[in-house]
Protein backbone atom coordinates (compact mmCIF):
# COMPACT_ATOMS: atom_id res chain seq x y z
CA UNK A 1 0.00 0.00 0.00
CA UNK A 2 1.23 3.76 -0.99
CA UNK A 3 2.22 5.95 2.21
CA UNK A 4 -0.54 8.33 2.65
CA UNK A 5 -3.38 6.15 1.00
CA UNK A 6 -5.58 4.92 3.55
CA UNK A 7 -5.86 0.99 3.55
CA UNK A 8 -9.35 1.18 3.11
CA UNK A 9 -9.21 3.82 0.19
CA UNK A 10 -6.32 1.24 -1.01
CA UNK A 11 -8.73 -1.70 -1.43
CA UNK A 12 -11.64 0.43 -3.21
CA UNK A 13 -9.36 1.69 -5.45
CA UNK A 14 -8.12 -1.87 -6.45
CA UNK A 15 -11.82 -3.21 -6.29
CA UNK A 16 -12.98 -0.60 -8.99
CA UNK A 17 -9.94 -1.37 -11.32
CA UNK A 18 -10.55 -5.29 -10.86
CA UNK A 19 -14.42 -4.56 -12.10
CA UNK A 20 -12.91 -2.36 -14.57
CA UNK A 21 -10.88 -4.94 -16.11
CA UNK A 22 -14.06 -7.52 -16.08
CA UNK A 23 -15.90 -4.95 -17.51
CA UNK A 24 -13.37 -4.56 -20.64
CA UNK A 25 -13.11 -8.14 -20.88
CA UNK A 26 -16.95 -8.42 -20.87
CA UNK A 27 -17.06 -5.75 -23.53
CA UNK A 28 -14.45 -7.24 -25.79
CA UNK A 29 -16.23 -10.50 -25.71
CA UNK A 30 -18.82 -8.80 -26.66
CA UNK A 31 -17.43 -7.08 -29.92
CA UNK A 32 -16.87 -10.56 -31.08
CA UNK A 33 -20.26 -11.46 -30.58
CA UNK A 34 -21.46 -8.74 -32.39
CA UNK A 35 -19.34 -9.71 -35.27
CA UNK A 36 -20.18 -13.13 -35.61
CA UNK A 37 -23.62 -11.74 -35.25
CA UNK A 38 -23.40 -9.64 -38.21
CA UNK A 39 -23.22 -12.66 -40.84
CA UNK A 40 -27.06 -12.48 -40.68
CA UNK A 41 -27.98 -9.18 -38.69
CA UNK A 42 -27.49 -5.45 -39.68
CA UNK A 43 -25.87 -3.62 -36.61
CA UNK A 44 -28.68 -1.92 -35.77
CA UNK A 45 -30.61 -4.76 -35.09
CA UNK A 46 -27.48 -6.60 -32.88
CA UNK A 47 -28.16 -2.68 -30.79
CA UNK A 48 -31.50 -3.59 -30.03
CA UNK A 49 -31.24 -7.27 -29.38
CA UNK A 50 -27.94 -6.22 -27.53
CA UNK A 51 -30.76 -4.07 -25.66
CA UNK A 52 -33.50 -5.82 -25.33
CA UNK A 53 -31.99 -9.38 -23.60
CA UNK A 54 -29.47 -6.93 -22.04
CA UNK A 55 -32.81 -5.63 -19.73
CA UNK A 56 -33.75 -8.84 -19.86
CA UNK A 57 -30.87 -9.88 -17.20
CA UNK A 58 -30.80 -6.70 -15.66
CA UNK A 59 -34.52 -7.11 -14.37
CA UNK A 60 -33.02 -9.22 -11.29
CA UNK A 61 -31.63 -6.25 -10.53
CA UNK A 62 -34.85 -4.87 -9.89
CA UNK A 63 -36.18 -7.88 -7.68
CA UNK A 64 -32.92 -7.74 -5.65
CA UNK A 65 -33.54 -4.07 -4.34
CA UNK A 66 -37.38 -3.51 -4.73
CA UNK A 67 -39.44 -0.69 -7.07
CA UNK A 68 -38.00 1.67 -4.34
CA UNK A 69 -34.94 1.98 -7.30
CA UNK A 70 -36.63 3.09 -9.54
CA UNK A 71 -37.32 6.32 -7.38
CA UNK A 72 -34.93 9.24 -8.85
CA UNK A 73 -35.18 13.24 -9.76
CA UNK A 74 -33.00 12.56 -12.39
CA UNK A 75 -35.20 11.35 -15.33
CA UNK A 76 -34.08 14.32 -17.89
CA UNK A 77 -30.14 13.24 -17.27
CA UNK A 78 -31.33 10.07 -18.05
CA UNK A 79 -33.04 10.39 -21.14
CA UNK A 80 -30.20 12.90 -22.11
CA UNK A 81 -27.20 10.39 -21.19
CA UNK A 82 -28.90 7.39 -23.41
CA UNK A 83 -29.97 9.63 -25.96
CA UNK A 84 -25.96 10.22 -26.55
CA UNK A 85 -25.54 6.63 -25.60
CA UNK A 86 -27.46 5.10 -28.73
CA UNK A 87 -25.78 7.20 -30.99
CA UNK A 88 -21.88 5.84 -29.43
CA UNK A 89 -23.79 2.52 -29.79
CA UNK A 90 -24.58 1.98 -33.16
CA UNK A 91 -21.97 3.80 -34.50
CA UNK A 92 -19.89 1.45 -32.45
CA UNK A 93 -21.44 -1.38 -33.58
CA UNK A 94 -21.41 -0.36 -36.85
CA UNK A 95 -17.75 0.29 -36.87
CA UNK A 96 -17.47 -3.09 -35.61
CA UNK A 97 -19.06 -4.87 -38.17
CA UNK A 98 -17.32 -2.91 -40.71
CA UNK A 99 -14.19 -2.31 -39.80
CA UNK A 100 -10.85 -4.74 -38.75
CA UNK A 101 -11.82 -5.56 -34.77
CA UNK A 102 -8.57 -4.27 -33.60
CA UNK A 103 -8.86 -0.89 -35.33
CA UNK A 104 -12.38 -0.12 -34.08
CA UNK A 105 -11.44 -0.71 -30.61
CA UNK A 106 -8.40 0.94 -30.97
CA UNK A 107 -10.03 3.86 -31.89
CA UNK A 108 -12.29 3.90 -29.28
CA UNK A 109 -9.52 4.18 -26.80
CA UNK A 110 -9.48 8.09 -28.03
CA UNK A 111 -12.74 8.10 -25.45
CA UNK A 112 -10.55 9.63 -22.52
CA UNK A 113 -9.29 12.39 -25.00
CA UNK A 114 -12.48 13.98 -25.86
CA UNK A 115 -13.77 13.31 -22.05
CA UNK A 116 -10.44 15.85 -21.55
CA UNK A 117 -11.53 18.13 -24.17
CA UNK A 118 -15.42 17.61 -23.01
CA UNK A 119 -14.07 18.62 -18.79
CA UNK A 120 -13.20 21.77 -20.20
CA UNK A 121 -16.02 22.72 -22.31
CA UNK A 122 -18.87 21.20 -20.08
CA UNK A 123 -17.29 21.07 -16.48
CA UNK A 124 -15.00 23.93 -16.89
CA UNK A 125 -12.00 22.04 -15.76
CA UNK A 126 -9.00 24.14 -16.41
CA UNK A 127 -6.79 22.12 -18.12
CA UNK A 128 -2.73 22.82 -18.28
CA UNK A 129 0.15 22.24 -20.75
CA UNK A 130 0.95 18.98 -19.74
CA UNK A 131 -2.28 17.36 -20.00
CA UNK A 132 -3.02 19.25 -23.69
CA UNK A 133 0.05 17.85 -24.92
CA UNK A 134 -0.84 14.23 -23.87
CA UNK A 135 -4.09 15.00 -25.76
CA UNK A 136 -2.30 16.01 -28.75
CA UNK A 137 0.41 13.05 -28.89
CA UNK A 138 -2.71 10.66 -28.30
CA UNK A 139 -4.58 12.20 -31.40
CA UNK A 140 -1.21 11.30 -33.18
CA UNK A 141 -1.84 7.72 -32.75
CA UNK A 142 -5.30 8.15 -33.36
CA UNK A 143 -4.27 9.77 -36.95
CA UNK A 144 -1.34 6.91 -37.60
CA UNK A 145 -4.56 4.53 -37.26
CA UNK A 146 -7.45 6.46 -39.08
CA UNK A 147 -4.58 7.33 -41.91
CA UNK A 148 -6.19 10.05 -43.53
CA UNK A 149 -5.21 10.43 -47.35
CA UNK A 150 -3.53 6.58 -47.36
CA UNK A 151 -5.24 4.20 -49.83
CA UNK A 152 -6.50 2.50 -46.96
CA UNK A 153 -8.24 4.92 -45.38
CA UNK A 154 -11.95 4.73 -44.88
CA UNK A 155 -14.92 6.78 -43.90
CA UNK A 156 -15.98 4.04 -41.39
CA UNK A 157 -12.85 5.27 -38.92
CA UNK A 158 -14.55 8.60 -38.71
CA UNK A 159 -17.66 6.33 -37.43
CA UNK A 160 -15.58 5.29 -34.92
CA UNK A 161 -14.63 8.08 -33.91
CA UNK A 162 -17.83 9.71 -33.29
CA UNK A 163 -18.80 6.61 -31.36
CA UNK A 164 -15.65 7.07 -28.94
CA UNK A 165 -16.86 11.25 -29.10
CA UNK A 166 -20.59 10.83 -28.04
CA UNK A 167 -19.21 7.85 -25.11
CA UNK A 168 -17.04 10.70 -23.27
CA UNK A 169 -20.04 12.55 -23.20
CA UNK A 170 -21.93 8.89 -21.31
CA UNK A 171 -18.93 9.16 -19.23
CA UNK A 172 -19.09 12.62 -18.05
CA UNK A 173 -22.99 12.05 -17.39
CA UNK A 174 -22.34 8.59 -15.81
CA UNK A 175 -20.16 10.30 -13.38
CA UNK A 176 -22.80 13.12 -13.02
CA UNK A 177 -25.46 10.25 -12.24
CA UNK A 178 -23.43 8.29 -9.96
CA UNK A 179 -22.70 10.71 -7.27
CA UNK A 180 -26.49 10.26 -6.32
CA UNK A 181 -27.85 7.30 -8.17
CA UNK A 182 -27.60 3.30 -7.37
CA UNK A 183 -25.34 2.06 -9.78
CA UNK A 184 -28.38 -0.65 -10.57
CA UNK A 185 -31.01 2.12 -11.21
CA UNK A 186 -28.18 3.31 -13.87
CA UNK A 187 -28.01 0.26 -15.35
CA UNK A 188 -31.56 -0.54 -15.24
CA UNK A 189 -32.76 2.87 -16.51
CA UNK A 190 -29.95 3.14 -19.11
CA UNK A 191 -30.93 -0.29 -20.75
CA UNK A 192 -34.91 0.14 -20.38
CA UNK A 193 -34.34 3.62 -22.52
CA UNK A 194 -32.46 2.12 -25.21
CA UNK A 195 -34.87 -0.64 -25.87
CA UNK A 196 -37.47 1.62 -27.97
CA UNK A 197 -34.58 4.01 -29.36
CA UNK A 198 -32.36 1.47 -30.55
CA UNK A 199 -35.55 -0.22 -32.14
CA UNK A 200 -36.53 2.51 -34.32
CA UNK A 201 -33.63 2.00 -36.48
CA UNK A 202 -33.60 -1.31 -36.14
CA UNK A 203 -36.88 -1.61 -38.13
CA UNK A 204 -35.10 -0.34 -41.17
CA UNK A 205 -33.03 -3.34 -41.54
CA UNK A 206 -35.56 -5.99 -39.60
CA UNK A 207 -35.22 -9.64 -40.33
CA UNK A 208 -35.93 -12.40 -37.73
CA UNK A 209 -32.62 -14.33 -36.33
CA UNK A 210 -32.49 -17.81 -36.77
CA UNK A 211 -30.55 -20.70 -35.81
CA UNK A 212 -27.10 -19.65 -33.86
CA UNK A 213 -27.85 -16.45 -34.50
CA UNK A 214 -30.17 -16.60 -31.15
CA UNK A 215 -27.32 -17.73 -29.15
CA UNK A 216 -24.89 -14.81 -30.55
CA UNK A 217 -27.65 -11.50 -29.77
CA UNK A 218 -28.35 -13.78 -26.21
CA UNK A 219 -24.54 -13.62 -25.50
CA UNK A 220 -24.30 -9.52 -26.58
CA UNK A 221 -27.19 -9.29 -23.87
CA UNK A 222 -25.71 -10.31 -21.53
CA UNK A 223 -22.29 -9.61 -21.86
CA UNK A 224 -23.08 -5.88 -22.69
CA UNK A 225 -25.24 -5.82 -19.66
CA UNK A 226 -22.74 -7.56 -17.27
CA UNK A 227 -19.83 -5.03 -18.55
CA UNK A 228 -22.45 -2.09 -18.30
CA UNK A 229 -22.97 -3.62 -14.13
CA UNK A 230 -19.48 -3.68 -13.50
CA UNK A 231 -18.19 -0.42 -15.63
CA UNK A 232 -20.91 1.68 -13.77
CA UNK A 233 -19.37 -0.11 -10.53
CA UNK A 234 -16.26 0.71 -10.53
CA UNK A 235 -16.60 4.68 -11.32
CA UNK A 236 -18.68 5.15 -8.50
CA UNK A 237 -15.80 3.81 -6.62
CA UNK A 238 -13.03 5.30 -8.44
CA UNK A 239 -11.76 8.24 -10.76
CA UNK A 240 -12.70 8.20 -14.33
CA UNK A 241 -9.40 9.41 -15.51
CA UNK A 242 -7.76 6.64 -13.66
CA UNK A 243 -10.01 3.59 -14.72
CA UNK A 244 -10.52 4.36 -18.46
CA UNK A 245 -7.26 3.57 -19.65
CA UNK A 246 -7.36 0.31 -17.99
CA UNK A 247 -10.29 -0.24 -21.19
CA UNK A 248 -7.18 -1.45 -23.17
CA UNK A 249 -7.29 -4.55 -21.95
CA UNK A 250 -10.31 -4.83 -24.34
CA UNK A 251 -7.34 -5.03 -27.45
CA UNK A 252 -5.51 -7.73 -26.85
CA UNK A 253 -9.27 -10.14 -26.78
CA UNK A 254 -10.26 -8.72 -29.74
CA UNK A 255 -7.07 -8.77 -31.40
CA UNK A 256 -7.00 -12.72 -30.38
CA UNK A 257 -10.76 -13.35 -31.38
CA UNK A 258 -10.42 -11.51 -34.64
CA UNK A 259 -7.36 -13.86 -35.56
CA UNK A 260 -8.86 -16.66 -34.10
CA UNK A 261 -11.95 -16.57 -35.59
CA UNK A 262 -11.65 -14.05 -38.61
CA UNK A 263 -8.35 -14.61 -39.83
CA UNK A 264 -7.69 -10.70 -39.27
CA UNK A 265 -4.27 -9.63 -38.14
CA UNK A 266 -3.77 -6.04 -36.17
CA UNK A 267 -1.55 -3.62 -39.11
CA UNK A 268 1.67 -2.27 -37.26
CA UNK A 269 -0.24 1.45 -37.80
CA UNK A 270 -2.83 0.73 -35.47
CA UNK A 271 -0.60 -1.55 -33.17
CA UNK A 272 1.47 1.62 -33.08
CA UNK A 273 -1.41 3.81 -33.08
CA UNK A 274 -3.07 2.07 -30.27
CA UNK A 275 -0.12 2.38 -28.09
CA UNK A 276 0.54 5.92 -28.21
CA UNK A 277 -3.10 6.40 -27.50
CA UNK A 278 -2.56 4.00 -24.41
CA UNK A 279 0.56 5.65 -23.48
CA UNK A 280 -1.63 8.79 -23.24
CA UNK A 281 -4.19 8.13 -21.73
CA UNK A 282 -2.00 6.48 -19.10
CA UNK A 283 -0.09 9.95 -18.48
CA UNK A 284 -3.43 11.81 -18.05
CA UNK A 285 -4.74 9.27 -15.29
CA UNK A 286 -0.94 9.60 -14.21
CA UNK A 287 -1.43 13.11 -13.40
CA UNK A 288 -5.03 12.90 -12.40
CA UNK A 289 -4.08 10.50 -9.64
CA UNK A 290 -1.09 12.35 -8.60
CA UNK A 291 -3.12 15.84 -8.44
CA UNK A 292 -6.09 13.61 -6.64
CA UNK A 293 -3.30 12.92 -3.58
CA UNK A 294 -1.94 16.63 -3.46
CA UNK A 295 -5.01 18.11 -2.91
CA UNK A 296 -6.27 15.31 -0.38
CA UNK A 297 -3.11 15.27 1.82
CA UNK A 298 -2.18 18.98 1.14
CA UNK A 299 -4.74 21.35 1.86
CA UNK A 300 -2.44 24.18 1.44
CA UNK A 301 -1.89 23.72 -1.92
CA UNK A 302 -4.72 24.77 -3.14
CA UNK A 303 -7.52 24.23 -6.13
CA UNK A 304 -7.09 21.75 -8.63
CA UNK A 305 -6.91 24.79 -11.30
CA UNK A 306 -3.78 25.88 -9.14
CA UNK A 307 -1.61 22.84 -10.57
CA UNK A 308 -0.13 22.05 -13.54
CA UNK A 309 -0.98 19.30 -15.66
Amino acid sequence: MSPGIPADRGDELLQAVSMMVVSAVLFGAMAIIIRLASHQLHPFQIAFFRNFFGLLFALPLLLRHGPGLLRTDKLPLYFLRCSIGIVSMLAGFWAIVNLPLAQAISLSYSTPLFVTIGAVLVLGEVVRARRWTAVFIGFIGVMLIVRPGAETFTGGSLVALLAAAMSASVAISIKFLSRTENPDAIVIYTTAIWVPLSLVPALFYWQMPHGITWLWIVLAGLFGTSGHFFWTRALRMGDASLLTPISFVQLPVVVVGGYLLFGEVISWWTAVGALIIFASNAYIAYREAKLARLTTTDPQIGTEASLPR
